[in-house]
């Protein structure tokens, strides 16, 4: 019993990032001595395309990066959210790395940051280290997939309603998410007013609210019921490849 309290109490003192807490306690030493944590602000660009990726940022609590993809119009399309379950930057890849995309921070919060090389310096003397990155890698491939086909087939409305949930599930909160009428517009590929139409209905129909820069859940089996299956997916990939990272509300009712 003593043993399994030291483990808990362990795992509970590193960063509030899932990935990380998924470590075993010899892989995440390799780790410690190199990762910092630092308070991100909202809107803070981690990477612009093109950029030398050096640095891995791991969201911690509440916080959310996204993924930016620029267009020739000028716009932005935001393709995937990642919050604690995961990490940005540098991953799998050893050695010079460009950007594709900008990532920047949706939700500030704490970033738990190592050097790309302290990271790929741990995988050459860990082949469990090596398998616990590739399988989150697959997961975050898995979750652009989803993003691909959902954006193709699904509604603004359903689109809407798996991006809040999805925000969320991430940051813990039960009852809003800090996000505005121009950021969803950019999570959506949109105009703000049209964004601004689709919030209006679900107002309308008594499932959300909004406030100044926040979106508050009314009803939360009304917003899954407009939502598609999409971010059901991607947990349910999460589940079978990475176990207990995604931050589903059953473990999130149990960690209380």
């Amino acid at each position: 019993m003593d043993a399994r309290i030291d483990k808990t109490s362990e795992v509970e003192s590193r960063p509030a990032n899932n990935l990380l807490r998924r470590l075993s306690p010899a892989d995440y030493a390799l780790l410690a001595p190199h990762v910092t944590v630092e308070d991100t602000a909202a809107s803070h660009l981690l990477y612009n395309p093109g950029d030398d990726v050096q640095v891995v940022h791991f969201p911690c609590g509440p916080s959310l990066a996204t993924f930016l993809v620029p267009n020739e119009d000028g716009r932005d399309v935001e393709t995937i959210l990642v919050g604690r379950e995961g990490a940005v930057g540098g991953i799998v890849s050893e050695g010079f790395l460009p950007a594709y995309t900008r990532i920047c921070v949706k939700f500030g919060g704490p970033f738990a940051r190592i050097h790309v090389a302290k990271l790929e310096a741990a995988k050459l003397r860990s082949a469990s280290l090596r398998n616990i990155f590739a399988r989150y890698a697959d997961c975050l491939l898995a979750q652009i997939f989803q993003s691909t086909a959902c954006n193709a087939i699904h509604s603004i409305e359903q689109r809407t309603a798996k991006w809040i949930l999805a925000a969320m599930e991430r940051t813990g909160d039960e009852s809003s998410v800090p996000l505005t009428h121009e950021q969803l517009a950019t999570l959506l590929g949109v105009g703000r007013s049209y964004a601004s139409r689709v919030l209006q209905s679900f107002r309308t129909e008594g499932v959300l609210d909004t406030r100044r820069g926040s979106i508050l859940v009314r009803n939360r089996d009304g917003l899954r019921l407009r939502a598609c299956l999409c971010n059901e997916a991607v947990k349910m990939h999460f589940e079978e490849v990475l176990r207990g990272v995604y931050p589903t509300e059953e473990r999130q009712a149990g960690s209380g």
